[in-house]
């Protein structure tokens, strides 16, 4: 036989992990490195970088990697440093005396679900705001001791690394993690092997191992399919955030929602309340459905307890912001559960859509969510008005501004985004109890008697460290991708920290506006360019690979910041992740946002940097509607003036070129003998005072306690008591009302007022008789009058008169109500009829209306 040159087979390469080991008296660091806590104690963050500085910023600031680095003779010389060795022994000491206090038993536990975390930009599982908030989220329930997990994934690339190109195009870098280097551990079974999660997919099952982060007290398990277990197919699933196309997308929030859950029930973990952080979730309440229904409650029963201990949060302003499916894909993975729940497919589907019976109408998974939970709530006043607007359709029979759903305005965690240098200073002229009490205004009023020279040192030495930052991590870059290096040089040496920075840091999606500064670039020219009053704006963010509008605006912005007028003037800073975002929220003087009205959310960058010092110059949209103070940062009008979105663009940015020509300059540069404006710190001052404390994470979880969670966990806890006694016979009554409400009819009215109308000032009365059809006053009356709006043709409802149940007849119930109009003009006016029991949390519950005539 002829010998072949080369035989070889393809090797079968697996994960294999070496632990660095560490001596004795360092053990303790692998406890801590794998606990999230430090990534908001800043005396922790200070003991990683005393153990090496040069190699703690090598490895990015990641504690697991610094100790798989750390030389044996470095560790050696650790243990015999004794400064060092005290230090770490405190911050080990003060871990384990937070993570020794038990979970507060009397606040109802949550399990909390999102697609992305912001924790530390170390764990690359986040994008921007939703996982900013989620991660911020996290860290505050840890603070406050309650009794919270939460699930979401483990993304082998994560979101995108940004790079620009010379001429200033985006270019979106996918970098592998290495999981076994973050400060993540993964979760074992009873049997001390990797937990595996089965997920069902149409006709194959999906295997996903469990990580866990321990996010201070806090578990957080993160789902991961790129495993040797799944096909090539569903290896990805978990490979970028909000990658591939939708039907990857269904993919990945078949494995969040029903995934998620699955998870919890291999841990032996139940909670009261289960929230879902935005719609990519909410298939979570489909698998708590399927569980009731397998453990012999109906659907309808099932229902009642899934919906009662559910709440669903929505970050987006406009319907096209959300996930739709085609019914054929969306069939092609769900086509089971309907067999499951024991309804039909046009049943389960209807679930959707705001139309059930539309067959043209695509699966909505906010639809979805709002028709399973009990409640659902905005971000921001103003959001929560514009998802009443959004969801209404959903609810019919009801006006957007009489639907149950809320609002919790965000907060930031203030721990993770206030300098150190403004932490130490807050401890200093604060109250001891300040961090348990963060929400108490009058505790920040301290504020107004710090010495105005401490808060300018601290402004100009966040400045200084913010032009550092910039200077040792962006030269390298700059000098690589815009070519000339003496114009780099030149860069580098305009950045200015005596000048007046403004920040405009965020997502760039075409609706946050980065545009509008360069409306005039003659006038804006003069204004940067002015040397008695020097002006550096600074831009950085992200657009999604796939929104070529929003790629354009940075590739605009870049090739304006190069033109010789602007250079050193206008900055663009690529890759815009969480560690950059602290050094921006708490550098800059000025955090700008120009939202298209009323298209901001919530947004929380001002937040953070209104805790650092940071003044806001904003559209009032979003949390800046409620934040905004007089004296304590700069509004542009929240009405539009124009519906042509050109004219009101040219409008905003006049507005502010003249703030900054105006007001904002002019305070600024009205400097003293110190070389510091009083007036700028008085500003300063009036921001963290009033606004700061009422944008804390704390303050947002502790409404979300109030509001929703106490109340739900109290009712949930009525309805599963007795072996679902009070679910069951709810959704019987519900049963009931709802086979004979066709049949409810007038017998007999008087409602002359309402055929003729009357005069202000007379009593007029309405009386209607109702045959109930022996729901034994099950039904409840109410006349509702609208009136048009001066501002456009819309009704909006003026008042709504409920009736009185005056007496009855066997099947037949006489209601009877009181009219006193006390203002004249034109009017419609109508009764309405609605289900009525004490059981129901709010009518749309159970959305059943009939408008009498």
């Amino acid at each position: 036989m002829k010998i072949k040159a080369d035989y070889s087979n393809v090797p079968q390469w697996r994960e294999l992990s070496i632990k660095s080991r560490l001596p004795k008296e360092l053990e303790c660091l692998d406890e801590l490195a794998h606990n999230m806590w430090w990534s908001w104690n800043y005396e922790a963050r200070e003991m990683w970088e005393s153990l090496d500085e040069a190699l703690y910023e090598e490895v990015g600031h990641n504690p697991v990697l610094l100790l798989e680095r750390l030389s044996y003779d470095r560790k050696e010389a650790i243990v015999k440093d004794k400064a060092t060795m005290k230090r770490v022994k405190d911050v080990y000491a003060a871990f384990r005396k937070y993570m020794d206090v038990k979970p507060d038993k009397k606040r109802p536990s949550v399990a909390y679900f999102c697609m992305e975390y912001g924790i530390n930009q170390v764990v690359k599982i986040y994008s921007g705001g939703l996982g900013m908030l989620a991660g911020d989220y996290l860290k505050e329930a840890s603070d406050s001791n309650v009794d919270m997990c939460a699930v979401g994934f483990l993304y082998r690339y994560g979101y995108f690394k940004q790079s620009l190109s010379i001429d200033g195009q985006q270019i979106a870098n996918y970098d592998a993690q290495n999981f076994n280097s973050l400060p993540v551990e993964r979760q074992l079974d009873a049997s001390g092997n990797p937990l595996v999660v089965e997920v069902p997919y149409m006709n194959y099952v999906v295997h996903a191992y469990v990580w866990r982060m321990n996010v201070g007290r806090i578990s957080l398990y993160l789902l991961d399919t790129d495993n040797e277990l799944n096909s090539e197919f569903d290896r990805p699933i978990t490979h970028s955030l909000y990658g591939g196309d939708w039907e990857n997308r269904l993919k990945q929030e078949i494995l969040l929602g029903i995934g998620g859950i699955l998870t919890l029930k291999k841990l032996g973990i139940t909670k009261q309340i289960y929230h879902c952080n935005e719609g990519h979730a909410a298939l979570c309440n489909l698998q708590r459905l399927c569980d009731y229904v397998e453990g012999g409650l109906s659907f309808n029963q099932a229902m009642e307890l899934v919906r009662a201990s559910s709440l669903y949060t929505v970050h987006t302003p406009v319907p096209a912001g959300h996930d739709y499916f085609d019914e054929t894909l969306f069939g092609k993975y769900m086509g089971n559960y309907p067999a499951k729940l024991g309804i039909s497919w046009d049943e389960f589907i209807g679930m959707g859509r705001e139309n059930p019976d539309d067959h043209s109408e695509r699966f909505c998974l906010s639809t979805f969510a709002c028709n399973t939970c009990q409640e659902v709530n905005g971000v921001s006043k103003l959001h929560g008005w514009v998802s009443q607007q959004m969801f209404a359709p959903i609810w019919k029979g009801y006006y957007p501004e009489e639907n149950h759903v809320g609002y919790v305005t965000n907060g930031v965690h203030f721990p993770s985004w206030t300098a150190t240098e403004w932490r130490k200073l807050y401890a200093k002229y604060f109250d001891a109890n300040f961090m348990n009490d963060q929400s108490n205004e009058s505790i920040w009023h301290a504020i107004y008697n710090v010495p105005d020279t401490e808060i300018w040192d601290t402004r100009m030495a966040l400045k200084r460290k913010l032009v550092d930052y910039i200077r040792g991590k962006f030269t390298e870059t700059w000098l690589k991708n815009q070519g000339d290096p003496s114009r780099v040089v030149s860069l580098l040496e305009r950045i200015n920290p005596n000048a007046l920075m403004v920040g405009f840091c965020r997502r760039f999606a075409t609706y946050k506006r980065a545009h509008l500064l360069f409306t005039d670039l003659d006038r804006l020219s003069k204004i940067v360019n002015n040397p008695d009053r020097p002006v550096q704006f600074i831009f950085s963010g992200k657009a999604h690979p796939a929104d070529g509008a929003g790629q354009g605006l940075i590739k605009t912005i870049f090739e304006i910041s190069q033109r010789p007028e602007f250079l050193g003037k206008i900055i663009f800073l690529e890759d815009y992740d969480m560690q950059l975002a602290r050094r921006l929220v708490s550098g800059v003087d000025i955090w700008m946002n120009t939202p298209t009205r009323p298209l901001e959310a919530s947004g929380t960058s001002g937040e953070k940097a209104e805790m650092n010092g940071v003044v806001n110059l904003s559209v009032l949209d979003g949390w800046w509607v409620e934040g905004y103070r007089e004296n304590a940062g700069w509004a542009l009008p929240e009405k539009r003036t124009y519906e042509n979105q050109n004219y009101q663009d040219q409008l905003d940015a006049a507005t502010i070129y003249g703030l900054l020509e105006n007001d904002i300059l002019p305070l600024y540069y009205a400097t003293n003998e110190q070389g510091y404006s009083e007036g700028w710190i008085q500003v300063i001052k009036n921001s963290i005072a009033t606004i700061a404390p009422h944008y804390t994470m704390k303050r947002q979880l502790d409404d979300y306690y109030t509001k929703f969670y106490e109340k739900q966990a109290a009712r949930y806890t009525k309805l599963q008591a007795n072996d679902n006694r009070m679910a069951k016979d709810l959704a019987q009554w519900k049963e009931n009302v709802a086979e004979r409400w066709d049949a409810i009819r007038v017998v007999s009215k008087d409602n002359e007022f309402l055929n003729n109308g009357g005069e202000t000032g007379v009593k007029y009365k309405v009386r209607y008789v109702i045959d109930e059809q022996g729901l034994q006053d099950a039904i409840g009356l109410e006349l509702v009058i609208l009136k048009a709006d001066n501002s456009d043709s819309e009704k909006k409802v003026f008042s709504i008169h409920p009736f009185k149940m005056t007496g009855h007849e066997g099947n037949r119930y006489t209601f009877e109500v009181t009219v006193e109009p006390d203002e004249a003009g034109a009017f419609v006016s109508c009764v309405r009829m609605y289900p009525k029991n004490n059981l129901l949390p709010h009518r749309q519950d159970f959305c059943y209306v009939k408008w009498l005539d």
